[in-house]
């Protein structure tokens, strides 16, 4: 395994001679991990496919899951897109940069691996100075799913990253938390009418504000080229063993009695039951943003079981809940 090399970075205004090291770096077919608003991607030149097949590797990624490509400016986009539709303009000008993924047509100069083996791309403007920056300072648009192990918890800080990337990749540029927590809402424009794929920040409400009615995706055949990051059955999860249901609380007891080492994310505190509990906050953005990092954290206290209180089943906890349901799935 090589080293990995940690850089800090100002968030606000990121250093000039940082973002050429990690540029060069990209340019030369390497792989640099790096802030988004969202979590850490992982980030390699859309354009060469080996260095797009490095980030397969380096995750253990299945080859039919696609990765999402950043940009920094609308005029990267006929490089990655074969079509821009007069919807993806009025998504792009209402919620760019920000945390929302395009699927459409690709460009014949994408890597193939970036696709999935797919027809479309995925494809957003992320809302962080230090990505924005370090997109324009490497010259390429950058493909860049999270920087984790696949499967596995995504990072919203560079120890998340350091922790399951060490050794793999060659850089980790460190620009403190992300703000978010959660990965991007992706929205399907290939077909009409456009359709929900993995619920994210942004609402489908939102969108439909902006250009109508959308569906939302059925069960998609993880054999086949998926048409989009996050549709694994079994993602974002810890590696001690996850529950994530409603009325937790009779589960933990049960774990308890069982002699069960438990870490419990819940809305309140139960203190006749001695475990390891993380009170999360009852306002959806705060609980995304603090949800991977309470995860990471119960993940390395060497616990029996995770059990997790399901938010309600409402559309504003929908990204939320999504990923936890993914976490508790068994593998």
């Amino acid at each position: 395994m090589n080293e990995t090399h940690v850089l800090r970075i100002d968030s606000v205004d990121p250093d000039v001679g940082v973002l050429k090291s990690a540029a060069d770096i990209l340019r030369a077919g390497g792989l640099v991990a790096f802030p988004t608003e969202t979590v850490y991607g992982l980030g390699a030149n859309a354009l060469d496919p080996l260095a797009v097949a490095r980030i397969f590797v380096a995750k253990g990624r299945p080859v039919n899951n696609p990765i999402i490509v950043h940009v920094a400016d609308l005029t990267d986009l006929p490089r990655v897109v074969a079509d821009w539709p007069p919807a993806a303009q009025k998504l792009a000008k209402r919620f760019w940069p920000g945390p929302l993924t395009l699927v459409l047509p690709h460009a014949a100069s994408i890597a193939d691996g970036v696709t999935g083996g797919g027809p479309t791309v995925a494809v957003r403007m992320p809302a962080h100075p230090v990505a924005l920056a370090l997109i324009r300072a490497a010259g390429v648009p950058l493909a860049a799913p999270s920087a984790n192990r696949s499967g596995e918890l995504s990072p919203t800080s560079a120890k998340h990253v350091l922790r399951g990337m060490g050794g793999r990749i060659d850089m980790i540029v460190d620009g403190g938390p992300t703000q978010v927590g959660v990965e991007s809402t992706v929205l399907d424009l290939s077909v009409s009418p456009a359709r929900l794929l993995r619920p994210g920040h942004i609402t489908p409400a939102e969108i439909e504000a902006v250009i109508g009615r959308i569906g939302r995706a059925g069960v998609v055949p993880e054999s086949k080229p998926l048409p989009s990051p996050g549709l694994l059955a079994r993602h974002y999860a810890p590696r001690t063993p996850t529950e994530c249901l409603a009325g937790s609380a009779a589960r933990v007891a049960e774990c308890l009695r069982q002699g069960e080492k438990i870490g419990w994310l819940t809305f309140e505190a139960w203190p006749e039951l001695p475990v390891m509990t993380v009170i999360m906050p009852n306002d959806p953005a705060a609980y995304a943003a603090r949800v991977y990092a309470e995860l990471h954290v119960l993940d390395e206290l060497e616990l029996d079981r995770i059990i997790v209180e399901l938010p309600p089943d409402e559309e504003c906890w929908l990204a939320v809940r999504d990923r936890l349901k993914r976490a508790g799935m068994k593998s």
